[in-house]
């Protein structure tokens, strides 16, 4: 470790300015913190900003998950000299104006997924990021489940043609914090904060991941949406009486849809499974064999491949712990198995490589926008009960 550390301090650094702090800035900064302990990488990342507009909830923060130093404007973080790439924790509405700037003051951005809250949001920060590749700025959108072992290896066999031409994708992501209706309205129940509910939330990454797998893009949807509670209460001020207001998101979404080979495909998200904590779950069915995933068992891969003895053929386990199998070099011995925190570790590996590399990061913003692209059309045809809602793909 010793040794890693003199190595880096060698290094070119690529300093760091983060904007927002909670939940998934909490995972970035350990992902920040940690990469280059684990990983040999070109750069030297340094944790050079935090950002939030709580200037003693940000110290805090701060102190606690490892930056340098602290703003409470974004657009002084973007302007600094230490800043090289700004990562973007913010909710949905901040997302394009933060990464738009960023991109144009020639700053790399990583951005949260879903890439914007809307698609003409999501459409000005590929062409911003398109510009920005130009002069050599990298941009990629933070689909971390792309960097779970077991799912890059899934790839890859999808990609050698193990499981030959693909049938039918079928993925759903559950959870059920949302099931006691006294919980409270947060920003991800309001659609001008959070955009849309179970959707953008995990909708968003079973269509990137069902993208990804198959190597193909969703061409079109056939969707309903439900919202169950439809008021919730607001967070109390001291002395004041309770009071309510509007969910104006979707709670669950359950669409059917097309894959450009013609493959069938279904999708289920929901934050109302009661029981299902986090629950993501993807199979892949081909005409010569299957891949499943489940969250819940991360580091195994279900494999069934048909070109063996038919009496013998069915579903069998790869434990995705040897060390060469995707990402895991840098890890355990065999069978020491990964957490979910480790998928951030990846992306960050990934990222600062292709930039030290001045290769484009995947997911690209471009990425994120197709999957913006199925999302809205998947509104489109919940909203409008129009049925089969075409999703463009330029």
């Amino acid at each position: 470790m010793e040794e890693t550390a003199s190595q880096g301090a060698e290094r070119p650094v690529l300093g760091v300015g983060m904007v927002g702090y909670a939940f998934m800035g909490a995972a970035h900064s350990q992902a920040w913190r940690t990469a280059p302990h684990v990983f040999d990488l070109p750069l030297q990342p340094a944790m050079a900003v935090l950002c939030g507009r709580d200037a003693a909830a940000v110290g805090a923060a701060a102190r606690r998950l490892g930056w340098a130093a602290t703003d409470t404007d974004w657009h002084a973080l973007i302007k600094r000299d230490d800043v090289q790439l700004v990562d973007v924790c913010t909710p949905g509405d901040l997302h394009a104006e933060v990464a738009i700037a960023a991109l144009e003051a020639g700053k790399h951005v990583l951005c949260e997924k879903p890439l914007a809250n809307t698609l003409a949001e999501a459409e000005a920060m590929a062409a911003a990021a398109a510009r920005a590749a130009s002069r050599g700025v990298r941009s990629m959108t933070g689909f971390n489940y792309r960097r779970v072992p077991a799912v890059a290896l899934a790839r890859k066999l999808v990609a050698d043609g193990r499981i030959g031409r693909i049938r039918h994708v079928r993925a759903s992501y559950l959870q059920d914090w949302l099931v006691d209706a006294s919980f409270p309205l947060t920003w991800r129940l309001q659609r001008e904060r959070a955009g849309s509910g179970a959707l953008g939330d995990l909708g968003a990454h079973i269509v990137d991941l069902a993208q990804y797998l198959t190597g193909e893009l969703i061409a079109g949807v056939s969707a309903v949406t439900a919202t169950f509670v439809g008021e919730r209460p607001l967070p109390e001020a001291a002395g004041e009486a309770p009071r309510s207001g509007p969910v104006t998101v979707d709670d669950a979404a359950v669409f059917t849809a097309r894959l450009d080979s013609g493959a069938l495909a279904s999708f289920e998200a929901t934050r109302f499974a009661t029981g299902r904590k986090n629950q993501l779950r993807i199979e892949l069915n081909g005409d010569g064999g299957s891949l499943a995933f489940d969250l819940e068992r991360l580091n195994e891969l279900q494999f069934c491949d048909r070109s063996g003895d038919p009496s013998e053929e069915g579903f069998r386990r790869i434990l995705v712990t040897e060390p060469g199998h995707p990402y895991l070099s840098g890890w355990w011995p065999p069978g020491h198995v990964l957490g979910w925190e480790h998928t951030f570790t990846h992306q960050v590996r990934d990222l600062v490589t292709a930039i030290a590399t001045g290769t484009d990061p995947a997911p690209s913003f471009q990425d994120g926008l197709q999957v913006q692209r199925v999302l809205a059309a998947v509104g489109q045809s919940a909203a409008n009960g129009s049925g089969w809602t075409p999703v463009p793909t330029n």
